[in-house]
């Protein structure tokens, strides 16, 4: 075996394809314990956007600054490969490059939103990278009543995750990657895959979990598994649409620490999503997507929130999935020639677009490739480890406590700077 891949994510099929492009004659597997695109992968909120997860300042602490400009532009290109790949492979997933637009709803909100866009000026994104628009210009586009400003990014586009995923795995299969589905890798070592259904040799290893990794014999405080949750409406009907204005295909965020993420789908559905229980103890991870009622409730209640006029429209749909998060909130792309071992995650909710990257940087390093990719200040970051428990699970609760207080302070005062609750939850968290 040439090459053996664990997790039939967007991550592992993303880096078999790259591979199969570059060395048809590769003899590669992919292992995956439930189907492809089982997690974050399929169940994302469909931004395929060029946000890098992590602090700047991080990266450029090792590889300098013009190393993470590099990055940025990478991730930024990253996003029109996805799509260029989508339409060379006949793979249709709703996919629309109309932009992101992200939402101040308080005086706070419009301080940290005019502060990112100075942030992402200050390493080299120019006026049409990110701008601001007024409340009135926003309202041109999306009808949200409580924004008072906003910001716009052209490098983003809408997708249906699954769709995404599901077609690409049928590419990778095209070219004569087998994925092998039903099959749960326990261990991972040098040249070696345990699996409930045998063992697998390779030459590489690629480990491509994500918020699955801590299910990995020795890797349960690698990366913490972080849950997200999604609800989805009934199609809006003419009169709420009139209301909402949301005849694009932007995505739409907002600057609240417990911030949400949400798109109208191809077949004229409100989808938002956000955090509900973030963290379940010792690193568990989500019961096949099944969604507590209190978070749907409570992503309701910012659904109506947003978009008044929603009132009264079904939830028809809601599940939940589990994302990695490195103890210091940065994304990492590792291959070890020694032990022939790579992985690549950690990517905090922004990997929709950045497995693609991290796949082609794979393919490169399991090449031996010294390319532009294998030297971006992501590959091969020293990873540190998550507390034991019971500090994690208090310390992820204590946060997420903090950051509700801080955003309920913030929408229910005139304060016009970040509340000290969200400064006192950014040090625990060690963003």
């Amino acid at each position: 075996m040439d090459v053996a891949i664990v997790g039939a994510g967007l991550t592992g099929l993303w880096t078999a394809y790259y591979l199969k492009r570059a060395r048809p004659d590769l003899h590669i597997v992919v292992i995956e314990r439930e189907f492809a695109g089982f997690g974050a992968s399929g169940r994302n909120g469909g931004w395929l956007s060029a946000e890098l997860a992590g602090s700047r300042e991080r990266y450029a602490a090792v590889h300098g600054r013009d190393g993470v400009v590099q990055l940025l532009a990478a991730m930024r290109d990253a996003v029109d490969k996805v799509i260029a790949v989508t339409a060379h492979e006949g793979i249709e997933a709703d996919i629309v490059k109309d932009g992101m637009l992200l939402v101040a709803r308080s005086e706070a909100q419009r301080a940290r939103l005019r502060h990112e866009v100075e942030h992402e000026r200050s390493w080299g994104a120019g006026s049409s990278d990110i701008h601001e628009l007024t409340a009135a210009e926003l309202g041109r586009r999306i009808n949200v009543p409580s924004a008072v400003s906003a910001a716009f990014t052209p490098h983003c586009a809408r997708v249906q995750p699954a769709k995404l995923v599901r077609g690409l795995a049928r590419v990778v299969e095209a070219q004569g990657t087998v994925i092998y589905e039903s099959t749960e890798a326990t261990a991972v070592s040098p040249h070696r895959v345990t699996t409930t259904r045998g063992t697998v040799t390779a030459k590489h290893i690629v480990q491509c979990l994500e918020g699955f990794t801590a299910g990995l014999r020795g890797q349960r405080r690698a990366w913490l598994p972080m849950n997200s949750s999604m609800i989805v409406t009934e199609p809006l009907p003419d009169t709420v649409m009139d209301q909402v204005g949301w005849h694009g295909s932007e995505v739409l965020g907002d600057s609240a620490h417990a911030y949400l993420y949400a798109q109208r789908t191809a077949d004229g559905r409100i989808a938002l999503g956000g955090r509900g229980n973030p963290y379940r103890f010792a690193s568990r991870t989500d019961d096949h997507g099944r969604t507590q009622a209190a978070t749907v409730e409570s992503l309701t209640a910012t659904l109506h929130a947003l978009f008044p006029a929603t009132v009264g429209l079904r939830i028809e749909h809601a599940w939940c999935g589990v994302l990695a998060v490195p103890r210091d909130w940065c994304t990492t792309v590792n291959y070890d020639r020694g032990t022939g071992i790579g992985l690549a995650g950690g990517y905090v909710g922004s990997g929709l677009t950045t497995t693609n990257l991290a796949g082609r940087t794979l393919a490169d390093l399991v090449l031996d490739e010294d390319s532009a990719l294998t030297r971006l200040p992501w590959v091969n970051r020293r990873m540190r480890r998550w507390e034991p428990e019971p500090l994690r699970w208090i310390g992820v609760q204590a946060m997420y406590a903090l950051y509700r207080a801080a955003d309920h302070r913030e929408e229910n005062s005139h304060l016009g700077a970040t509340s000290r609750w969200a400064r006192l939850a950014n040090a625990i968290s060690g963003r």
